[in-house]
């Protein structure tokens, strides 16, 4: 397969170095990924500026912009053969439910599906500061068929590692849990008289739902969600259209 390698840590990322070492002798591999790390960018992509990229080896490139501008630049620009399939990561820390709407990772993920082909965004929860992505890695080239051929229209699938990943691996198929977060700003008045704020604050939590993608990495599974890429109001319209809306004098 012709496959898409992005992530949202950085180019020179353990986690995507790895798993391009792995699967390069089966699959004809794509890197385009950012320059820096961009956590936390969500599906941003860059409208107003132009993007610099930089070409490394013939199928690698490094991207001055976020995790969704590269997958752009790939299937319009870069890569001149249609790509059968997108996978984000392997992301340094887990990417659980609500954090889904904030990841870079899995934006790359979600613009992918949203090119009409299978994506996965794939992430590894870390172990005393570390992460070991042996066994992650090994799941991954090992179930790229699986994923590919159960693809249909409409999804990405989320895939989240727990810390003790290790083989045989238990596989939960999950929903996105509902994340609590603790975060908060440190503060302080520069001698410039402007004020600087730095968002920081704990690892977040998860509210404990049976069946959840929390749920599985607490019991040491791998999470496997599938994830709509088009929004959903799962029905709370409902409520809304026994509202009478005041129309005004038209």
């Amino acid at each position: 397969m012709r496959i898409l390698l992005t992530n949202d840590d950085g180019i020179k990322s353990e986690g995507l170095t790895l798993l391009y070492d792995r699967l390069k002798s089966d699959h004809e591999m794509w890197v385009i990924a950012p320059e820096h790390e961009m956590s936390g960018s969500s599906h941003a992509i860059s409208l107003k500026v132009p993007i610099k990229v930089k070409q490394k080896t013939e199928r690698e490139f490094l991207v001055k912009g976020t995790p969704v501008d590269c997958v752009l630049l790939a299937f319009l620009s870069l890569v001149p053969e249609e790509i059968d399939m997108v996978i984000s990561g392997i992301n340094h820390g887990p990417n659980l439910g609500t954090d889904i709407l904030y990841s870079g990772t899995v934006a790359a993920a979600r613009q992918g599906a949203l090119f009409g082909k299978p994506s996965c965004a794939v992430s590894l929860t870390g172990r005393n500061g570390g992460f070991n992505f042996s066994d992650a890695v090994e799941f991954m080239a090992m179930n790229i068929g699986l994923l590919f051929a159960e693809w249909s229209a409409d999804h990405f699938v989320n895939i989240n590692f727990p810390a003790q990943c290790k083989q045989p691996f238990d596989t939960a198929i999950t929903f996105p849990s509902h994340r609590i977060y603790k975060d908060n700003f440190a503060t302080f008045n520069a001698p410039d008289g402007n004020r600087y704020c730095f968002l920081q604050g704990d690892d977040p939590d998860s509210h404990d739902e049976q069946g959840s993608d929390f749920d599985a990495l607490s019991r040491n599974k791998v999470s496997v969600s599938p994830v709509l890429i088009h929004p959903a109001n799962h029905e709370i319209e409902v409520k809304y259209q026994k509202l009478n809306f005041w129309r005004g004098a038209c």
